[in-house]
């Protein structure tokens, strides 16, 4: 490798459109001396289709706390290694995260070959804001621990994106709807590939059109949901009152009262005489 020994490559790979390779990723792919990926068996194909027949090393969540180690010795040893994911860019909701931070901390060089990303991939076809955007990657599976999982990024004002499989993009659908409420959102499913879909609507609506569409629950999706567009002021007052139901829930009023107040900087009087009315109400 000469000039290019002792470097890990961050290598992005289509996420459907074989087409989508880029001819630097593939002169890379065939340079380096090791190439690890997340699962041998389906990137094997991929690389023999674009005549690349570098050694594989299994790298994902499962071993990349053994693996890390010996990939770092190799690269500092002056080998040069690709780091590749299933599909995309790694990193992204995919394993690589430890290697990349160990090799940066150990002084390795570190060199990103761009190339296809679902996210952005979905959010520039999407027709929603894109000055601002916050990627969550998978949510969890279970109802109440995915709607507060959904919560926690309600008062973001930038476009939210999430990846979904698609027989839970309807359930996910739903509690992003209960959540959220009535916010513009679109389903990307299956980017780049033959049945590629954009569906866009209210969240309510587009949860029931996904939940009575049983083709629209195959493959993998990108959600994209519109932020929340309200002013700062109203968002703040929106979480001073959110903090306040929860504490005033567990603790006597003038404790929750002052709790809240002291958290997020709300006036005292204010608050109190806004949880006097809801006690009323």
């Amino acid at each position: 490798m000469g000039e290019k020994a002792g470097v890990l490559y961050v290598v992005a790979t289509p996420i459907g459109n074989l087409a989508d390779m880029t001819p630097r990723a593939c002169k890379v792919l065939t340079d380096v001396d090791l190439i690890a990926c997340e699962d041998t068996r389906h990137s094997r194909p991929l690389l023999q289709h674009f005549g690349i027949a570098t050694p594989l090393a299994a790298y994902h969540e499962h071993n990349e706390r053994e693996q890390t180690p010996k990939l770092l010795a190799r690269l500092a040893a002056g080998a040069a290694i690709a780091l590749i994911s299933d599909a995309g860019t790694p990193l992204v909701s995919d394993p690589g995260y430890v290697l990349v931070q160990r090799a940066r901390a150990e002084g390795l060089k570190v060199v990103p070959i761009p190339g296809p990303s679902a996210p952005i991939c979905a959010l520039a076809a999407a027709g929603l804001p894109s000055d601002r955007f916050l990627f969550l990657g998978f949510p969890p599976r279970g109802e109440a621990a995915r709607r507060q999982w959904i919560e926690a990024s309600a008062g973001e004002p930038g476009t939210l994106i999430l990846f979904e499989a698609g027989r839970r993009a309807a359930a996910t659908l739903a509690d992003l709807a209960a959540v959220l409420g009535p916010r513009p959102a679109v389903l990307a499913r299956e980017l780049t590939k033959r049945f590629e879909t954009f569906l866009a609507a209210e969240l309510p609506a587009l949860a029931q059109q996904v939940g009575a569409d049983p083709e629209q629950q195959l493959g993998e999706c990108v959600i994209l949901v519109g932020g929340d567009r309200r002013d700062e002021a109203e968002r703040n007052a929106a979480e001073q009152r959110r903090m306040l139901d929860i504490l005033a829930a567990e603790l006597p009023l003038k404790q929750a009262v002052a709790l809240t107040a002291r958290i997020t900087g709300g006036n005292r009087n204010q608050l109190y005489r806004q949880a006097l009315a809801d006690r009323q109400d």
